[in-house]
This record gives C-alpha cells, structure tokens and sequence, in this order.
C-alpha cells in the first residue's frame, strides 16, 4: 500500500499500521477502558443527516472561518498531541508546515518534541499552545510565559487530563517514555526494523517544553510520573482565571462537555472552548461533543468561540458541526496517522483531502460560505423536523 492509495481516514490508519511498531501503534489507536466512547465520538455524526439545497449557484466557495481572532482558510485545524517525532522523525516539523501550506491553525503540546521557538519562527500560521497544569505554580507561568515571548496567539489549557485514562492497549504492550516493552511488544518492533533505524539515526528523542522536569533516562519523573506526580488534580476555576489574567490573550479551555462549565469558562474571560473527551481516551462511557454542541452554542455561543474535537473522519462531519454551531473543529488521529505513514507528504495529503471534501460537501449542500451553515440543514434521525432542542436530552 503506497500514499497515493490512501483516500480517506481508514486508509491512513491501514498504511500507519503496517509502518509502526505495535505499541506505538496502539498509542495512536487505542482509547480508554472498553473504547465504547473512542466509538461513539464518530458513530454520533451518523445519527444526523445533512439536508442539502440544490440550484443556488455554488461555483466558487469561500471555506474560511476566524475562531479565537485567526483567520483560517479551512474550518478544521491540527489539535495538538503529544510525542510526535515518536510517530515519525519530522514529527511537530511536518505538521506545522502542512498546516501552513492549507492556511490553518496548529497546535503544540507541553509534552511536544520540537519547541514552541522554533515552530514559531519558522511558520507563520497561528499556532496554539496546549498547556498542562502543574502543582509546581512557578513552573506555570515560566511556561506560559515562554510561549508569550515565543508569539504563540492561542493559549489552550486541557482540563480533561488531571490523570491519565486507563489505556489498556498501552499496559498490553507495556508502552511508555522511556520504553519498559512487554516480550510481545518488544516483538513488536523486532519485526518493524525501519522504525527503528529511523529512530536512532535522527536528532535525538527529546521534549524541549519539559525536558528540564520530565527524566527521559527513566527517573521517577518519566512520562507516566509526570501525569501522576506533577499535574495538580486540585485546580480549580480561582486557577484558570488566574492563568487567564496572567496571559492576557486568546485562552480557551479544551475539555468542556457542560453548559454549566462553558457558563464558567465564559465568566472567568475565556474567549474559545473546545467540547472534547480527548478522542475517547479519558473517562470511559462519557457523551460525546457532537451530541453536546447545540446545548453549549446556545448556552454561550454568543459569549465565546465553540469548537469541538474527537471523532471527525469526514468533510460531512465537519459541516455538521458547523450546521450546530462550531466555529472550527481540530483532528488529532485524522493527522497523526498520515504523519506515521509518510511524514510531512502524508499530512498535507489527508489536509488536501480534507479541504477538497468540505469544498465538494459544501457545493453538493448548496452554500458558498460557512456562515450559511444552519440548523436547518440538518435532521437526527428519530426526531422531528426543528427539534434540535429535543436532540439535546436525547442519549
């Protein structure tokens, strides 16, 4: 199977599964506990049907969108994730730069292998800084403000993560930074050489956000210790007004699944929220954004920016976010697995792909620009016509 083979989400992951060695594989796939949410984030876009118009002139469409005060030219942007160069030696490098190439937004995670300073410099397009909060309040804002002086314009502080899901893939495998493999994993790698050879003979591993507090050489502050041992599970809404003061910029929270938190993120001067169960690879069994979307853009949808994340395979899943209200949706698996399968060519192909689904998707609904996206585009399946309120308590 080669990369031009590759024309959709299930393509990507076929082809990334036969380069990566399992446990690194599994890393990217793998959800938490029985993966029924990892499930549902896509099957809930199956549940609601697009209603298209036809004869209204749609020869040319206009896909841009400005969410947290960036333009985009595509509504959907690269959330970030963590250990990139783990999935391919480019790693942050090829993401970057294929999010530049289609004109969208970028983000880097506190646990990325490349620095924020040299993603910056060298590409233009807005990026955003996810963030973990530390009991450490000092390293806090040293953290938040290297990103400032780095010109980082979105500042994104994950609130689903205060410890780490029960990935059992990972536990099979015996997964983790530094390496402690099962034999089966170890097994794993044996028979996948190139990804070994790849690894050893590009820059060393690294975590240039955190490799002053997180032992790479395996001391009690690896991977594992640094989301058991460093994450503050006491933070509270008194802590993120704080960080947001202390930034003074673009802040939105990723993780918000509630009109009652969305209120809070609101009031406390937050200017996005991303709805996210971080791609089913947290709490187990808990609802999915899609179905929670309408409930929070009626909440504060005039108040802040509503994006989601976890689930979106499709140009079609998009426009159905954007029917309910988001301003933009971020992939994580949609990308990381064309940058496992071929680097920096593989994400702009599954970006190329994308823009030219919604561009089609967009024509074959009978609308030129994103803000001409509404409710009434849309029907869920079991319910009648106008009943987007009654979707909201639906399960």
């Amino acid at each position: 199977m080669r990369l031009n083979q590759c024309h959709n989400f299930h393509d990507f992951r076929k082809l990334a599964k036969r380069r990566l060695p399992g446990p690194i594989f599994n890393y990217i796939d793998g959800g938490s506990d029985d993966e029924v949410t990892y499930r549902e984030n896509t099957n809930a876009f199956d549940r609601c049907d697009l209603l298209p118009s036809v004869l209204r002139g749609v020869s040319e469409v206009d896909m841009s969108v400005t969410v947290m005060g960036q333009k985009l030219d595509m509504p959907v942007y690269c959330s970030p994730t963590a250990l990139q160069r783990l999935f391919h030696h480019q790693g942050e490098r090829a993401v970057a730069a294929a999010a530049e190439k289609y004109g969208t937004m970028f983000g880097v995670s506190s646990l990325g292998t490349v620095s924020l300073e040299e993603l910056r410099q060298k590409h233009k397009n807005p990026q955003v800084y996810q963030f973990y909060f530390h009991k450490d309040r000092g390293l806090n804002t040293a953290m938040m403000q290297r990103a400032k002086e780095a010109g980082v314009e979105v500042m994104m502080l994950t609130v689903d993560s205060i410890t780490g899901g029960n990935r059992e893939r990972d536990l099979r495998t015996g997964f983790s930074i530094p390496f402690r493999l099962t034999l089966g994993g170890m097994i794993q790698f044996a028979i996948k050489p190139m990804w070994g050879i790849n690894y050893v003979t590009h820059e060393k591993f690294r975590l240039p956000q955190l490799e002053e507090h997180v032992d790479m050489g395996g001391g009690a502050s690896s991977i594992g210790g640094y989301f058991t041992d460093m994450l503050d599970p006491s933070m509270n809404w008194d802590d993120v007004a704080q960080m947001v003061r202390d930034w003074d910029g673009q802040f939105c929270l990723k993780g918000i699944m509630t009109v009652e938190d969305a209120r809070r993120a609101a009031d406390v001067g937050c200017t996005g929220v991303v709805l996210s169960n971080h791609g089913g690879r947290q709490l187990d069994g808990s609802r999915t954004p899609f179905d929670q979307l309408a409930e929070i853009v009626d909440a504060v949808g005039d108040r802040l920016d509503v994006m989601m994340d976890s689930g979106i395979q499709r140009g079609t899943h998009v426009l159905k976010a954007l029917s309910l209200g988001a301003k933009a949706v971020g992939v994580g698996r949609q990308y990381l697995y064309p940058l496992a399968a071929a680097g920096q060519v593989g994400v702009e192909r599954a970006l190329g792909l994308m823009r030219a689904e919604i561009g089609r998707d967009m024509k074959l609904m009978g609308v030129t620009r994103i803000d001409e996206l509404t409710r009434d585009n849309i029907r869920f399946r079991g319910l009648p016509p106008n009943s987007i309120s009654a979707h909201k308590g639906a399960a």
